[in-house]
């Protein structure tokens, strides 16, 4: 395997070329519960069981209770991925590094950034599907251990939040968990259950270079995975140092 970092790395029929940076910096953990507001925005598969899963400390902050919400299911016909066309879309995140990305998405879904551009999120024109990708973090560990620590801080949410892990498998360069949930009714008001499938895709390293999250209906459960097949298999990471201008991005 090459070294890390290296440019070139092939991710199944994709590119993802990191230029390495060094080892500093945290790891960004992703938006566990960004939902309809955009700015708040190897081998065969493994079941769950096999991921290893540290017993939270007694010192670890208690998962709160709530009272449980009535489920709104939202009926809408399914997302169908022969409906979807794909492009090539660019934008640059920072956080610990510049990151400049490529990747090809839905042709219509709209993208938005918060500030400071730590991610980019690519909403369909309902606003009920979205692709959420990360980068600019430290490169530092594997897809497996990324995955889960998502684990762990899904098992810190509320109770009223209904999460269920379906499935999480490692798979050559890639880590992917699926669960639903219920977002806080802080940002979504109907109490609608949310199918998510989170990616976490390796450099030539082995380690996490990019997190990918496709969102949106239970029935949508289909065409979210071959969006994110399309995504993980053409995203392009390339790397600076942030410059002064970087640096003064507000916070």
């Amino acid at each position: 395997m090459a070294g890390r970092g290296a440019l070139g790395a092939l991710l199944g029929s994709g590119l993802l070329a990191i230029t390495a940076l060094g080892g500093a910096g945290g790891y960004g953990v992703g938006l566990l519960t960004a939902v309809d507001n955009p700015a708040a925005a190897t081998g065969a598969a493994a079941p769950l069981g096999t991921v290893r899963v540290s017993t939270p400390s007694a010192s670890a902050t208690p998962v709160p209770t709530t009272t449980p919400r009535k489920v709104e299911p939202d009926n809408s016909p399914p997302l169908e991925a022969s409906d979807l066309r794909y492009k090539s879309r660019s934008f640059t995140v920072r956080d610990v590094y510049r990151s400049d990305v490529s990747v090809r998405v839905p042709s219509r879904w709209n993208m938005t950034q918060p500030d400071p551009p730590r991610t980019a999120r690519f909403s369909d024109p309902t606003g009920k599907r979205w692709l959420r990708i990360e980068a600019g973090f430290a490169i530092q560990r594997p897809p497996a251990a990324s995955m889960q620590a998502r684990i762990q801080q899904l098992a810190t949410l509320p109770k009223d939040q209904m999460v269920t892990i379906i499935s999480s498998t490692v798979e050559g360069n890639y880590a992917t968990l699926t669960y639903t949930y219920l977002p806080p009714e802080l940002l979504a008001p109907k109490a609608t259950v949310r199918y998510v499938i989170v990616r976490w895709v390796a450099d030539d390293s082995g380690l996490c270079a990019v997190e990918m999250s496709s969102t949106g209906l239970p029935q949508d459960k289909e065409a979210l995975m071959a969006v994110l097949e399309k995504a993980s298999s053409s995203v392009e990471r390339r790397d600076s140092p942030l410059s002064e201008s970087d640096s003064k991005q507000p916070s």
